[in-house]
């Protein structure tokens, strides 16, 4: 079994399509169902956020499982085949461990280093425990995963080298946060990372609007802001000078002809940022007297210069180290189930052959019994010791995998013997 990895992300693909591929949790929990379904794969978990679609899974085949996966993200684009393909990236056992690692550390991010990434993967964790799509390998392989992320801000200053997406937005409007009126929409993740950094700027006003009521409310308590329903949303307009808009919602809340109709000054400076995906606002209001509009889109092609140019040379160590140290207990697992079936052969002769001792010499006394047991034991154990000592050395050099079926040939292993093994049920580290 091997780790696959197929998504589609800002760096793949533009902004209008990944809009197309955006899920709520019942899209991610159904895609979820949807690639259990396939016949070559047996765990899974989703990585769904706003400029990342990605289906991690365990699979027994290369191919078929690429097709499966594929195929799954080209039905909810709505687009042909040939048209959503070239977007796609596919990373495959190691290589889909080092995507992992690079996208938990934030290196893979629209802005480098931003933590808000580490967050979601501990979300596509919680998520396939709960649903029962995430098993021993994935489990593992996550939890390696949300600990290489924490390193990377724990020994690392990329926290304070790079700004978060909502602040790298807010450094490309022409308003100041520092004493403005500030509209936040939405009260998801992302909104709340909108409502803390402009608390922290020193925003003169915020509101919070939402759907549901209850969510606006717990947000705008938490920053002494206040909170009103989205049936409010127009009038606020009005007397925001900032707005930040990040809802799950399917169509556009802000029209340009709405937007134009509940300005009271259709001239006065509006600065809008759009972090939704699907757009919350329409392109269009662009367009008015005194708006400005800072999108995904754009948002993207600004930073990937300027992300590149940065220092995260210590995050890349800690990412390199990590996969080395991950994939080298992967590797000596492997070798596991070998050394353990050689082990229980051994132990078997051992017992075979003091049994058949007890047949032929009934008079031996206990004593002797026991002790000729002893040395029979220890001569077993050091016969294997280094076999197996090297056979877990050689685990990390190329072909590691040929050394323990080669070990298994020459003593004669019984295939089912080692599966036994391999399939024993392992204790699952689960989130806190």
């Amino acid at each position: 079994m091997s780790f696959l990895v197929v998504g589609v992300s800002h760096k793949s693909a533009p902004v209008a399509l990944l809009e197309r591929l955006a899920l709520d949790s019942d899209g991610v929990t159904k895609l979820l169902a949807d690639v259990m379904g396939g016949d070559h794969v047996s765990e899974a978990a989703v990585i769904a956020t706003c400029n990342r679609l990605e289906v991690y899974a365990q699979v027994d085949r290369f191919h078929g499982s690429v097709d499966e996966v594929s195929r799954l993200l080209v039905d909810r684009a709505g687009q042909a085949t040939a048209e959503l393909i070239p977007y796609l990236y596919v990373h495959y056992d190691e290589g889909a461990v080092s995507h992992l690692f690079n996208v938990a550390a934030g290196l893979d991010s629209m802005v480098i280093g931003e933590n808000q990434v580490l967050a979601q993967t501990r979300d596509a964790l919680r998520l396939g425990q709960e649903v029962g799509s995430i098993g021993p390998s994935l489990n593992a392989l996550f939890q390696q995963a949300l600990r290489v992320g924490k390193r990377s801000h724990a020994e690392t200053d990329i926290d304070h080298a790079v700004p978060s997406l909502v602040t790298a937005a807010l450094e490309r409007i022409p308003a100041t946060v520092a004493g403005s009126r500030v509209l936040v929409i939405g009260a998801g993740a992302m909104a709340g990372l909108a409502v803390a950094t402009v608390h922290r700027l020193g925003a003169g006003e915020i509101t919070v609007v939402n759907r549901t009521s209850g969510n606006a409310e717990r947000l705008a308590r938490e920053y002494d802001a206040r909170s009103l329903p989205l049936s409010d949303l127009a009038r606020q307009f009005g007397a925001a000078d900032i707005v930040l808009s990040c809802t799950g919602a399917n169509g556009v809340l802000i029209s340009r002809d709405t937007l134009a109709a509940v300005r009271s000054d259709p001239t006065a400076p509006l600065s809008i940022i759009d972090l939704a995906l699907p757009h919350d606002v329409d392109p269009d209001v662009a367009t008015l007297p005194g708006v400005s509009l800072v999108g995904l889109a754009s948002l993207a092609d600004e930073l990937s210069d300027s992300d590149s140019a940065r220092d995260v040379a210590g995050v890349r160590e800690i990412v390199a180290q990590e996969i080395n140290a991950f994939l080298t207990a992967r590797r000596q697992a492997s070798v596991t189930p070998t050394v353990v079936a050689l082990r229980s052969m051994a132990t078997s002769v051992v017992d075979a052959e003091m049994e058949r001792l007890a047949s032929r010499l009934p008079d031996l006394d206990e004593a002797t019994r026991a002790e000729v047991l002893r040395t029979v034991r220890r001569v077993s154990d050091k016969l294997l010791h280094k076999p197996t000592v090297r056979i877990k050395e050689l685990a990390n050099e190329t072909g590691a995998i040929s050394y323990a079926a080669a070990l298994a040939e020459l003593f004669a292993l019984a295939p089912e013997a080692v599966d036994a093994v391999t399939r024993a049920d392992l204790p699952e580290e689960r989130l806190p």
